[in-house]
């Protein structure tokens, strides 16, 4: 038998190291579930805001496209499907009024905000998939319905909860933007239309 300095070499990995690469590993894992979930959060909020400029757009394109009506197209409060389908339907090559055609066009901007354009069967249920989460929308103008400056409001429900500062009174009381309206976001949009 040899002796040595009374010392043993070290073989193989010691349970502590084992445990610390246990940990770091563990809290990479952990940030990186952390970061794809903020990404998703911040995905799906850029996508919602960009529906609700594609939808503001929309509906001024339609008032210049009927300036004769613009009067017709002054809401209160729209979305969640709160407009009735118009008894007539312009689409179908029938001859409508200017106000009757204001009418088609506000309930198929409501429909679109509401995401009918995107459905899908889930568990043997028809669904809405596009459009706004919790949307809705006002339209203030001048009152003769003439020409001026008419602002769009689409406001729609956030993942996160904001500080919400804004002035703007579409969609409160609705109840669909929590207790204090942190989870309301707001897209107003500003434009001259003659008639």
């Amino acid at each position: 038998m040899r002796l040595t300095n009374g010392k043993k070499n070290q073989t193989g990995v010691g349970m502590v190291e084992v445990l610390v690469t246990l940990v770091i590993v563990s809290v990479g894992f952990l940030n990186m579930a952390a970061l794809q979930t903020t990404a998703k959060r911040s995905n799906f909020d850029a996508v919602q805001r960009t529906t609700a400029v594609m939808l503001a757009h929309d509906v001024v394109e339609r008032m210049r496209a009927n300036p004769l009506a613009l009067s017709g197209y002054l809401i209160g409060s729209a979305g969640g499907g709160t407009l009735t389908a118009p008894a007539l339907s312009c689409t179908t090559g029938a001859r409508c009024t200017p106000l009757q055609l204001a009418a088609q066009d506000l309930y198929q901007w409501e429909q679109s905000m509401d995401g009918a354009s995107e459905a899908r069967t889930i568990s043997g249920t028809l669904t809405q998939t596009g459009g706004l989460a919790s949307p809705t929308s006002c339209i203030t103008g001048p009152v003769s319905g003439g020409a001026g400056i008419y602002t769009v409001t689409i406001v729609w429900r956030g993942l996160m909860e904001l500080t919400n500062a804004s002035a703007n009174t579409c969609g409160v009381g609705t109840g669909n933007y929590g207790a204090n309206r942190e989870f309301r976001r707001i897209l107003s949009f500003s434009t001259y239309i003659s008639s």
